[in-house]
């Protein structure tokens, strides 16, 4: 099936969003709540509600899933699933270094991802069978096959309770790599590697929210994806996204 016109939509209404961002990015923010490692703006909720209202004007018959709540459509209707702002701490702190995810699931699967950074002005987008594209131009992953010369995100642990075994683990691989970069935006790092500049994630705990849209990006791109839902939360689970070369899973063996 021909998605070309939902992408259109979503590419819209993640560039609309990215411009509210982007001029509230200097000023003040607002605080909604706040945990030991994380935290929820006003303007999260604000811009999933600027982003519903884009996509429900196309697509009302639709669902939704988002970060910050759900509505609308029957159990069988396609799903939006939105992030309104992965990278929410790094927005608060001024890091520029944000984006806006924007996924459509037909049938249990998900078929469209746009994931937009307003602050470089890039666009990352695909369809299921398609190109992986940013700002219109196709993009692959990389052709690196050698952990030495990987440049890798590793995940801590810090919301999982195994922050020690999380932080082993990314000892053990950061002396195999060339580098490690924690960008803190999940989408942006799975968009990354589809455009070459990474070669892998590593997370114990993510959202389905949080990666949806660069999945589809990153596996048109060439890359690969294993994600193992949790047993103990819902729209949550652990994470392997690689550019489908290096022996991310032979690095990964602890001694």
């Amino acid at each position: 099936m021909d998605y070309s016109a939902q992408l259109k939509t979503a590419e819209a209404a993640a560039r609309e969003a990215g411009i509210f961002l982007k001029t509230n990015f200097f000023r003040s923010k607002e605080v909604a709540s706040s945990s030991a490692h994380d935290l929820k703006l006003r303007l999260d909720t604000e811009t999933q509600e600027l982003i519903v209202a884009r996509l429900r004007r196309d697509f009302p018959e639709y669902a939704v899933l988002g970060e910050e709540g759900s509505c609308g459509g029957d159990k069988n209707a396609p799903l939006w699933v939105i992030d309104p702002i992965d990278g929410t701490v790094n927005y608060f702190y001024g890091i520029p270094l944000y984006c806006v995810s924007i996924a459509l699931s037909v049938n249990g699967s998900f078929v469209l991802g746009c994931v937009y950074d307003p602050m470089q002005d890039e666009c990352f987008s695909a369809c299921v069978g398609g190109s992986a594209l940013l700002n219109g131009k196709a993009i692959r992953v990389s052709a690196r096959t050698q952990m030495r010369d990987a440049v890798v995100f590793i995940g801590h642990g810090t919301h999982d309770k195994s922050g020690s075994a999380g932080v082993a683990r990314f000892a053990h691989l950061s002396a195999q790599v060339k580098k490690i970069r924690i960008l803190g935006t999940a989408a942006l790092t799975l968009c990354y590697i589809a455009a070459g500049r990474f070669d892998a994630y590593v997370e114990n705990r993510i959202n389905l929210w949080d990666f949806a849209a660069a999945r589809v990006i990153l596996e048109a791109a060439g890359g690969s994806v294993e994600y193992t839902p949790s047993d103990a939360a819902p729209h949550s689970g652990a994470i392997i996204a690689w550019n489908g070369r290096i022996p991310i899973h032979q690095a990964l063996q602890m001694p």
